[in-house]
């Protein structure tokens, strides 16, 4: 088995072509956002970030995880009640070989969603990925969105 090297990663890295970093208006990060269905939410538990992969819908400007009512995002969401609790969601296409592609981060606030027409709705629309009950959904009003695009660039 041979071993990653930090030497062969700069060899690489030098050669690459270089690239810019162009930022996104808030219109077009969401659009890129909803192009996809899967991310990252970002929750804090005992003060500390946590990441989860999840997949998701954009509705009516909002982000839709379908989760699990005993998992950690669940209950941290719950804990904040009505008022919700700020999160985090993050999602990218990029594509090692060429270096380039785009990311898009969204903070907001969280709120479980208990409409029992916009749940079924939603079980409808969204579907897990693993094999297990997803009973809950959240809903991410985002308040905060910022995205970049990383695009070839001028030589030097």
């Amino acid at each position: 088995m041979r071993w990653w090297t930090v030497t062969e990663d700069l060899r690489t890295a030098a050669l690459a072509p270089r690239r810019e970093v162009v930022q996104l208006d808030e219109f077009e990060a969401m659009r890129l956002l909803a192009s996809i269905d899967h991310g990252r939410v970002v929750f804090n538990d005992k003060a500390l970030p946590t990441i989860r992969l999840v997949n998701h819908l954009v509705d009516d400007g909002r982000i839709i995880v379908r989760t699990r009512l005993a998992a950690k995002v669940s209950t941290v969401v719950r804990s904040g009640a009505d008022a919700g609790v700020v999160m985090a969601y993050e999602v990218d296409r990029l594509d090692p070989e060429r270096r380039a592609g785009w990311s898009v981060a969204v903070t907001g606030w969280a709120t479980t969603i208990t409409d029992p027409q916009q749940l079924s709705r939603y079980e409808e629309l969204l579907h897990p990925w693993v094999n297990m009950t997803m009973d809950t959904m959240i809903a991410i009003r985002p308040e905060i969105i910022t995205g970049i695009r990383i695009v070839d660039g001028a030589p030097e």
